[in-house]
């Protein structure tokens, strides 16, 4: 399969790197061809402009855009790699999905609602929080924010969410709950892909 991972943290040492690292020498493992567009190092701009809308409207892609489009249109499966802030998704992921997951491109409107352009490709999304897991999970957060990235996100253009991890307590743990919880992304990547 061809495999797209994007990772947005700004910290080369972060846990989320190790994730990425586990993630893609997995899927590497078994095969895959892997693609990683990491957005901090590529300084991607983030903010959906009115030039960006105007632009597409006019169909004329603006370059930055159509290249990260292309790597969406050539995978077959799709994971993002964020932390969790504020409850959501780092402005800079955010800004991924408000350019690159485009009207016209991730989807449309049709005669009977909205049309899913990305179907056929597969999803998984990993996040770390530093609050409890537990504690997400007893507010509804946890729920709340698999709504949103897996139904909202990636179910809106057809993409079929085939997991999504939630990894809390980050910051507070000692080697082994880690070294347990990169086992876990290699499993999942492993075996749903």
């Amino acid at each position: 399969m061809k495999h797209l991972i994007v990772y947005a943290h700004p910290h080369a040492d972060s846990f989320n790197r190790a994730i990425l690292n586990t993630a893609v020498e997995a899927l590497e493992g078994q095969g895959h061809d892997v693609v990683v567009r990491d957005l901090y190092a590529m300084e991607f701009q983030p903010v959906l402009s009115a030039a960006d809308t105007a632009s597409m409207r006019a169909g004329q892609i603006p370059q930055d855009i159509a290249a990260e489009q292309q790597y969406v249109t050539d995978a077959d499966a799709i994971t993002f790699i964020y932390p969790i802030w504020w409850t959501g998704l780092p402005a800079i992921m955010k800004g991924y999905v408000d350019r690159v997951f485009a009207y016209g491109f991730a989807y449309a409107a049709g005669e009977a609602g909205i049309e899913k352009l990305l179907k056929g490709k597969k999803g998984l999304i990993i996040n770390t929080h530093g609050t409890p897991s537990d504690i997400y999970d007893q507010i509804g957060m946890t729920a709340g924010m698999k709504m949103t990235s897996d139904i909202g996100i990636f179910d809106f253009v057809g993409i079929e969410a085939v997991d999504h991890l939630f990894f809390g307590s980050i910051g507070y743990l000692d080697a082994a709950a880690y070294q347990s919880m990169l086992e876990q992304v290699k499993q999942t990547v492993s075996t749903k892909f």
